[in-house]
């Protein structure tokens, strides 16, 4: 009797496993393959990225050094050297703080992101997998956080602890952190009820193995894309803070300070402001080409988890 109670359990056990035989395997992974207009686009933000390693070492003068002989100089030669894009409001070379000011700006920026795609990413597949309480509980929170406007929320951090660039990238990273949560967790939830994964979990497969193997291959294409547009708001939130005066501190130089900076020298037709502006609009607008690029092979399926 109890030999046919087992192989009644047997029999049942295989049968289930068969129904599963013919579910497919994970989708593989995709190449896109870029138009020419994303082609240019990379190069655009390859370009900015060296420039944040060797833009110091390449940049006729420092960016603290007031070596022109007037303020606001159109570009020419000098009393001191040739200001290839003149001199700004303290005589100092645009040229030169725009490539010190790459630095600033992408890379605080990129750090803010990198910081905020970790913690998003790893709450955003915890609450998708575990859900119950724990889903809830950072859900509610991530929620209270997104209610805030998130410059107004920026000012209120920096005036309390201070305008540092650890404090920059803190406040940066933990702000669109949330909104990186959101993407995760909606991408965690499609995945895992998929056949793939019901398949998996059928096999004994542990919850650590399925986040490995079958949530993050899957969700990697979506985030890489989003990433790129939560970079251009980092990078816009950096230097709106840098605007109004609570970015990166004089005398270091970023982009959005040095509009801010020079917005009088439009009265006298410098152009020392237009050139970071414009700095900051060729990077952000490369990426955003690079996006719709992907998303475009997507079928517009990514537009609608993006927030």
């Amino acid at each position: 009797m109890t030999e046919q109670v087992a192989s009644k359990k047997e029999a049942e056990v295989i049968a289930e496993l068969d129904s599963f035989a013919e579910l497919p395997d994970a989708p593989p992974k995709r190449k896109f393959r870029l138009t020419w207009v994303g082609y240019v686009s990379c190069a655009v933000v390859a370009f900015w990225l060296i420039i944040c390693l060797i833009g110091p070492s390449i940049a006729p003068f420092h960016e603290m050094d007031m070596d022109g002989d007037d303020s606001f100089l159109p570009a020419g030669e000098g009393e001191y050297g040739h200001f290839y894009l003149g001199t700004d409001y303290l005589s100092r070379d645009t040229l030169s703080r725009i490539l010190y000011g790459a630095r600033n700006t992408i890379g605080i920026s990129l750090a803010a992101t990198l910081i905020a795609y970790l913690i998003g990413i790893t709450l955003g597949i915890l609450a998708a997998v575990k859900g119950g309480w724990i889903d809830m509980g950072i859900s509610r929170v991530n929620d209270a956080i997104l209610a805030l406007p998130t410059i107004m929320l920026g000012l209120i951090v920096i005036a309390a602890l201070g305008s540092s660039i650890p404090i920059l990238i803190g406040t940066a990273a933990i702000i669109y952190a949330t909104s990186v949560f959101r993407i995760a967790r909606a991408l965690g939830q499609d995945i895992m009820v998929q056949d793939f994964v019901e398949a998996a979990q059928t096999r004994g497969e542990g919850i650590w193995w399925i986040i490995r193997a079958e949530v993050l291959p899957n969700a990697a294409m979506p985030l890489a894309t989003d990433f790129g547009l939560r970079l251009v708001f980092v990078v816009l939130f950096i230097s709106s803070l840098s605007f109004l005066g609570l970015g990166v501190q004089p005398p270091a130089s970023d982009w959005g300070s040095m509009v801010r900076e020079n917005l009088q020298g439009l009265t006298y037709g410098s152009y020392a402001a237009i050139w970071p502006a414009l700095a900051i609009a060729s990077f952000t607008i490369a990426i955003n080409l690079i996006v719709d690029d992907i998303s475009a092979k997507s079928g517009g399926s990514l537009a609608k988890k993006m927030v």
